[in-house]
Parts: C-alpha cells; sequence; structure tokens
C-alpha cells in the first residue's frame, strides 16, 4: 500500500491562516510589557534659513512620532545658550544612553554632512561630529541600535557603524554625493505613516519607512528632471555595506548579493517606532524569540531551491507553529 504524501502547501496555508488569525485577533490583553525606548535627535547646523526651518519641521514630525510610541526623546540643536557645545552634549547623551542596559536606541540625524576623501563628518553648530567619532562613543553599546543618518556624504558611516543588531540608515551611497540631501524629509513622514505598511500588519516597520522615503526620493528627481544626487541605503546584517530600495519587493530583498553574502532587510523590518497593540503586548523576551524566528525563516526561504520540497515545507511548518504558539501565549 502506497503512503500518502501530506499536501504541504494546503498544510502551510492552514498555518499561515492561524497565525493572521492570532495577529489580527489576539487573546485578552495583558498589561503593556514595553521596555523603555529610547530617540536622540540631532538637528544639525543649518546653513541657510531655509534649511533650518525644512530642518525644524522634520524634527517635529520625528518628535511627534516618538511620543505615539512612547520613546523617551533627546533633542540636540535646539538649545540656544551655547549653541556651539552640541558636539559636547551630543557625546554626553549618548554617554549615558549606551550605559542603559537594555530597550531600543534611536539616533536620527537631520543636517548636512561633508567628507574630504578619508573622513564623513555630520555638521553641528560648532566642531562637527565624525563617523570615527560616533562609533567610538557607541562601541560599547548593547542595546538594539538604530542610526539614521539623512545628511549629505552620510554613506561612510554605514562602514562605520555596522554590526551585529543594529540597523543603519543613510541617505546616500558614499561620502561623495555632497548635495543637500530631501531624504530626511521623506523618512520623517514616512516613519509612523500607515500607508508605508506594507505588509498590513498594523504597523509600520523601519524597513517599510526606508523603502517609501527612498521611492519618494528617486520620485522627487524624476519628476524635476535632475540627475538623483542621493542614493539612500540600509545595512541591517553588520557587513557594512548597505542595500538599496530597488532590491526590494514588497518586504522581501529579490536580488542577490556580490558572492551569495546575505542581503538586508530581515531586521530593519523588527524594528517599529510606533508598536501596533499586538506588538506592545508582547514581552521584550518574547519579542526577541519571534525576531530570532523570524530570522531562521528568512534564511530557510532563502535556501528553498536547494531543498527537497518536504524537507522546505516540514522547516517551514516548525518555525509558524513556533510563531503562532508565541502569540498565543504572549
Amino acid at each position: 500500500m502506497k503512503l500518502k504524501v501530506p499536501n504541504w502547501r494546503r498544510i502551510i496555508w492552514v498555518l499561515m491562516g492561524v497565525l493572521l488569525f492570532t495577529l489580527w485577533f489576539p487573546a485578552a490583553a495583558p498589561a503593556q510589557t514595553n521596555e523603555q525606548r529610547s530617540l536622540v535627535l540631532v538637528i544639525g547646523a543649518a546653513g541657510e534659513p531655509e534649511y533650518g526651518e525644512q530642518f525644524s519641521h522634520w524634527a517635529d514630525l520625528w518628535k511627534a512620532a516618538a511620543v505615539k510610541g512612547g520613546l523617551q526623546t533627546s533633542v540636540i540643536g535646539e538649545d540656544q545658550d551655547q549653541p556651539t557645545n552640541d558636539r559636547v552634549r551630543l557625546l554626553t547623551v549618548l554617554t549615558k544612553e549606551v550605559a542603559k542596559p537594555g530597550g531600543e536606541l534611536w539616533l536620527v540625524f537631520l543636517g548636512h554632512g561633508t567628507y574630504d576623501g578619508r573622513s564623513a563628518k555630520f555638521n553641528l553648530r560648532g566642531p562637527d561630529l565624525s563617523a570615527a567619532d560616533l562609533a567610538a562613543v557607541l562601541k560599547s553599546c548593547r542595546r538594539p541600535l538604530v542610526v539614521i543618518q539623512c545628511a549629505s556624504a552620510s554613506g561612510p558611516f554605514i562602514n562605520a557603524l555596522s554590526g551585529p543588531n543594529r540597523v543603519i540608515v543613510t541617505a546616500t551611497r558614499s561620502g561623495y554625493e555632497v548635495n543637500a540631501t530631501r531624504f530626511g524629509g521623506y523618512m520623517a513622514q514616512a516613519i509612523a505613516d500607515p500607508v508605508a505598511d506594507l505588509d498590513k500588519d498594523g504597523q509600520t516597520s523601519l524597513l517599510e519607512a526606508f523603502l517609501l522615503a527612498s521611492r519618494d526620493v528617486a520620485q522627487f528627481y524624476k519628476e524635476a528632471g535632475r540627475l538623483a544626487t542621493e542614493h539612500p541605503l540600509l545595512d541591517d546584517n553588520g557587513d557594512g555595506l548597505g542595500t538599496p530600495a530597488d532590491w526590494f519587493q514588497g518586504v522581501r530583498a529579490v536580488k542577490t548579493a556580490v558572492g551569495g553574502k546575505a542581503v538586508d532587510g530581515v531586521r530593519a523590518h523588527q524594528f517599529h517606532l510606533v508598536r501596533s497593540a499586538t506588538e506592545q503586548e508582547l514581552s521584550p523576551a518574547a519579542r526577541a524569540r519571534r525576531d530570532e524566528l523570524e530570522t531562521q525563516l528568512s534564511v530557510l526561504r532563502a535556501r528553498k531551491e536547494t531543498l527537497p520540497m518536504d524537507e522546505y515545507y516540514q522547516e517551514l511548518e516548525v518555525i509558524l507553529v513556533q510563531i503562532a504558539r508565541l502569540y498565543q501565549t504572549k
């Protein structure tokens, strides 16, 4: 008698349906278990009044999103008392934030940058901050870290800051893109915008905001009939290379890196400045386990073409069942 081969596709669709039902219709909600998260918002030297107004408006959008997301916010660049001390203020704040035991740390830089062929810097009122300066103060940081560098010539910050459990976003792909950037404005608009929620899970991830902002940047230059002078990059796998938005279809990268290296996007999709109600109910431990399982899922999908079909769907079932159980028992 022949053994009946299980219909893995049907089984997986059922499991995915259970998982989605769990996400959309969670059990009775316990008290929120969010850890304390921090946003350090850095507003650089404007240079011209027009840019000062832009940066101030972008900063207001970030502040509003941080309030909605429940983050403690520190702002550098608005103090009118000894404005040339911004570098000292920033390094002091970062030293205190790095010393905290846990919770996400978000750093956002709005302003201009420079590059002399060796060192990329963010322009502050007073002495500038180099990528090396920032890397040094963040070296001992063990918190989940997001750095969004929206300035011109910001690409080298990826090389300086890339590492495990870090997401680095830059407005440019190199230090030689030195014109004023628009990415910061689009990113500020997208970070809490439901329109950017590609997977429709009720929250906008850092990856989704990056994709929408990058698309808006490209659209601006296209409509203006101008050669694009900024090309945003995202790095979240610690290889220091960065991935552009046009490598993604939805929230998954569809292009392959040189040499078969892992592409970015998985970790960035796990950061949400403003979390959904379901996300807020997860404990830090449960969220970390969910993120680990999602990373395993991404690795498995990348191996799909090299695995026998039954083996692939068996491994997929194991991961999806664990994710579903995690949400049911959060």
